[in-house]
């Protein structure tokens, strides 16, 4: 009697784990589109039907609150400021975060692990307590209000996940690999250029993702430490502070769209690195 009992409850716990996985998906999925469709809503929908309720599904595809924006002084400069930043934090994240991770997986140290521990918690420290130290040093040695001075900030900010998700994906790959290939002659850096290197190029572009990301959406540094090279973020929340309604979702839209953008070009190595994650 009861391994029949066992036999009729194992298919209906596997449909109720099915249903229970398939209800959290949609949920987060909504919980990731909702928000950007009202977004989009409002941006395509013309000035006195953005407060309207209720909401039409299709919007009205009013194009004037973007078209402001293509005439809007200082957009496009504000624009070019915020892609060199994010490249250049993807740079220099992706220079100090690799070796970083690529030591934490390969050697022992003491302190090794409390190690890890400080570099997770400095996203824990609120960023700022330390505005008014950094808009001191960066006057003094003449980095305040450049490019190369804000990217500086944003690396700080990116090397902690950049460290983080390099020492796992590392550590997946076995060490055997590269010993057989001391064993035919290789070095250890021409082992990891031609045996770790290409495994692990995924990860790293994932790494490089979630650094451009952060830098993109950084804005208190960047309205802090820059006043005329500023980037899109800090522009726009400076100049849309007092703006109607339908310009903010607007400008919002635009701050969204080329992180979309990117995300969806190199979406090919976030599989992978998911692939390699499951391995």
């Amino acid at each position: 009697m009861t391994a029949v009992a066992t036999d009729v409850a194992a298919p209906d716990a596997r449909k109720a784990g099915r249903w229970l996985y398939v209800t959290s998906v949609v949920l987060l999925c909504a919980w990731v589109i909702v928000p950007l469709y009202f977004l989009l809503i409002n941006t395509l929908s013309a000035p006195e039907d953005v407060q309207s309720y209720p909401k039409a599904f299709f919007p009205a595809f009013d194009m004037g609150s973007l078209s402001f924006f293509v005439t809007f002084n200082g957009m496009i400069d504000a624009l070019l400021n915020s892609i060199m930043v994010a490249g250049l934090t993807m740079i220099l994240s992706i220079a100090v975060g690799a070796p970083a991770g690529y030591a934490l997986s390969r050697f022992d140290f003491p302190g090794k692990e409390l190690f890890r521990l400080l570099i997770l918690l400095t996203r824990a420290f609120p960023l700022p307590l330390l505005a008014l130290p950094l808009a001191v040093m960066f006057i003094r040695t003449g980095l305040d209000d450049t490019i190369i001075g804000l990217a500086l900030v944003h690396t700080t900010l990116a090397i902690p996940f950049a460290v983080l998700i390099t020492f796992s994906l590392f550590s997946g790959i076995p060490m055997e690999l590269e010993e057989a290939a001391w064993t035919l002659g290789c070095t250890r850096l021409t082992a990891f250029t031609k045996v770790v290197l290409p495994l692990i190029l995924p990860g790293i572009a994932a790494s490089a993702i979630f650094a451009f990301v952060i830098s993109w959406n950084e804005v208190f540094a960047a309205a802090v430490l820059t006043i005329e090279n500023r980037t899109l973020t800090a522009f726009l929340l400076v100049k849309l502070s007092e703006a109607p309604i339908h310009l903010k979702f607007a400008g919002g839209f635009i701050l969204v769209l080329p992180a979309l953008i990117f995300i969806f070009a190199v979406r090919k190595y976030l599989f992978a690195m998911w692939g390699i994650a499951n391995r």
